[in-house]
């Protein structure tokens, strides 16, 4: 599918999407806990749909309803193959929890998941007595557990995802269990794996993001939640806003551990006219300028802050090119890519990205199946001379399936054709 989106004026009011990484944790913590479990969430990814699948496989009965989720816990008579889609923290977060178990499995994905590396997930199972292999480096992976320690030692400079997976697979173990890391990256979205682990009776001690402790006997208890709204997809909306227009987001947390909360920061910084209220926010069109931004914690904030840095007076410099390269797409290189075949200057320097604020014409991009790629372009587009169309738009679909349609109640001009 091909949308084309042209210069328009944002202004409206919408609710945020549901977080898929705040709805995939829940999930899984649900599909651990004894007894039933409702989750309350405003929209359904398909990342999120595939780790309920695999709750599923696992044993889980589900209920599905319109905007929530009904989860009776408990691996039983868990299928062997398991399809996880192009969930990357799905992967990840599910993998130690199913080394923790003594049953074979072998995990199996599509899309660009296939193309990421898997290396690191099995070279640090290995170190924990699990039986695991891949497939040359990728997906599918077979593994059989136990894991038969419990100090355990991660690398974090790829990413924190790994240690999501150990910290809650660690209360499986029945021991005390000793994680230590090195060089953590991402740490907002530990602070959100904690949060929700708390939130279903398990508690972790944190010591500087170097050592975490899972005391034993600790078992996941069923409850009640509300997925909150997603940050790294509101930020698409807010740079709409703030480039072109007015919204009013709703069902969002101004006080939330999600890492990409500090796009209100970088909007503030550049000009931005920004109101917040409780779990509100309205974002105004204001002149623009450019603005220096360190986004190795929050490497999903570069598509929307490269969106912004178009619309600023001046070079905007944004740090942490070398968290993009194993993404949906290769990220740094995508964003160049496609947003110079709109007139923009992007350069990629070490681990910086400049970008210069300059008047963006019409053209033919490609989301290369990466759906923040796909949503960076959209809002570029909204302020472009002329129409911009986005191949394999519906890739939107892996953590907000209805942008386009949330976009077009704001006041954006999209047409959408099938792709030839």
């Amino acid at each position: 599918m091909n949308s084309i989106v042209s210069r328009s004026k944002i202004d409206g009011s919408i609710v945020a999407p549901t977080s898929k990484s705040a709805l995939q944790r829940h999930i899984v913590a649900a599909m651990l806990a004894k007894g039933k479990s409702v989750i309350h969430f405003e929209s359904m990814s398909e990342d999120a749909e595939a780790v309920l699948g695999v709750a599923k496989s696992l044993g889980g009965r589900v209920v599905e309803n319109k905007n929530s989720l009904e989860i009776v816990g408990g691996i039983n008579n868990p299928a062997k193959n398991l399809y996880i889609g192009e969930s990357g923290l799905g992967l990840r977060m599910l993998s130690p929890i199913l080394a923790a178990t003594a049953f074979p499995f072998e995990i199996s994905g599509s899309g660009s998941l296939l193309k990421r590396p898997v290396d690191f997930v099995v070279d640090t199972l290995l170190k924990c007595g699990v039986e695991i292999k891949s497939t040359e480096g990728s997906l599918p992976l077979k593994m059989q557990g136990p894991i038969n320690n419990n100090l355990i030692s991660i690398d974090g400079s790829v990413g924190s995802q790994l240690l999501t997976g150990f910290l809650m697979a660690a209360p499986l173990l029945n021991n005390e269990v000793k994680i230590k890391v090195v060089n953590l990256k991402s740490k907002p979205y530990i602070d959100l794996t904690i949060s929700i682990l708390n939130h279903y009776g398990i508690e972790v001690v944190n010591k500087n993001y170097e050592q975490f402790l899972i005391g034993s006997d600790q078992i996941y208890k069923a409850c009640n939640s509300y997925a909150e709204g997603d940050w790294s997809g509101a930020a698409f909306v807010l740079v709409a806003a703030a480039i072109t227009g007015k919204i009013h987001l709703k069902g969002i947390d101004n006080h939330s551990l999600q890492g990409d909360k500090q796009i209100v920061h970088v909007l503030k910084m550049a000009g931005a006219e920004i109101q917040e209220f409780n779990n509100e926010l309205i974002v105004e069109k204001n002149q623009l300028n450019a603005f220096e931004f360190d986004a190795t914690d929050v490497p999903d904030l570069f598509p929307p802050l490269v969106s912004l840095a178009v619309n600023c007076i001046g070079i905007s410099k944004i740090k942490g090119v070398s968290r993009l390269k194993h993404k949906e797409s290769d990220r740094a290189n995508t964003l160049k890519q496609e947003f110079e075949k709109l007139g923009a200057s992007v350069i990629l320097d070490g681990d910086y990205m400049m970008v210069e604020g300059t008047r963006l014409h019409g053209g033919h991009v490609s989301s290369h199946n990466d759906h923040r790629i796909a949503m960076a372009l959209a809002v570029a587009a909204l302020t472009s001379d002329g129409e911009v169309v986005i191949e394999a738009s519906e890739s939107v679909a892996k953590s907000w399936p209805d942008f386009f349609e949330k976009l077009s109640q704001l006041g954006a001009n999209i047409m959408k054709m099938e792709q030839q």
